[in-house]
Order: structure tokens, then C-alpha cells, then sequence
């Protein structure tokens, strides 16, 4: 009696293909998610009664009701904050901020930001607000 082989298995080499895929979307998501750098404390932004949408990008400073302050999720005081974007400001003027105001953070502390991020060269400077519901 003579037993026959059993016909030779494919290639796993569609497996292999499959594996490489998920690690790269593993990468790609991972990439995208850390894009949007968040302030290292939470930003309840105030309500506005006018103004328009602000275009994405731009970097972000982030004020806490306590007067903590970060730029783009790094945590520093505000004078660390003028003198990195000063620097900024002087290779590209148009560089848009973005000032992510807590609506508990004293307009003591907001407004002379904003001042002086303009007095540093900045000319694209927009104040986060939460639309106002009619």
C-alpha cells in the first residue's frame, strides 16, 4: 500500500503582507494623534458673542484659570513663551498663535499677552472662544 502526499501548503507570504500593513497603520495613527499637541492642563475656553472660525494650524498657547501657561502642550512661563516666539516671529511674521484661554483665567493676565505677542511681531494672533448659543 502506497499512502500519498499531502499536496504542499501555499506561501505564507500573504500573512507576512497583512502583518506589514497593521504595523504601518499602527505607525501612521500614532504619528497623526500627537499632531494636535494638548495643553498640559484643561482649557475651558470663554464664550464669544461675535467672531469667525480661526484657520487650523498655528501654534497654541494654552493659559490655565490659575495663570499657568503653555505653549504648544509644553508648560513655561510667559516670558519664556514671548522670547521663543519672537524668535519665530522674526523668520516668519505671519506665523499664526492661537491663545487658548481658560473662561476662569483673570483678563488681567490675557490681555497684556496678547499685547505683548503683538509687540513682539506677531501679526496673526486669534483668542479661542466657545460660540455663544442664540
Amino acid at each position: 500500500m502506497r499512502l500519498q502526499r499531502p499536496p504542499p501548503r501555499a506561501p505564507m507570504e500573504t500573512i507576512i503582507a497583512m502583518i506589514d500593513v497593521v504595523f504601518f497603520l499602527l505607525v501612521f495613527f500614532m504619528l497623526i494623534g500627537r499632531m494636535d499637541a494638548s495643553a498640559p492642563f484643561e482649557v475651558l475656553p470663554p464664550l464669544g458673542l461675535s467672531g469667525s472660525d480661526l484657520p487650523a494650524g498655528g501654534l497654541i498657547i494654552a493659559v490655565a484659570p490659575d495663570g499657568r501657561q503653555a505653549l504648544d502642550g509644553v508648560e513655561m512661563d510667559a516670558d519664556a513663551i514671548i522670547a521663543t516666539l519672537a524668535a519665530r516671529a522674526a523668520d516668519e511674521p505671519a506665523l499664526p498663535v492661537r491663545v487658548n484661554a481658560h473662561h476662569a483665567a483673570p483678563l488681567s493676565l490675557v490681555l497684556p499677552l496678547l499685547s505683548r505677542l503683538e509687540a513682539a511681531g506677531l501679526r496673526d494672533i486669534g483668542l479661542v472662544v466657545t460660540p455663544n448659543p442664540p
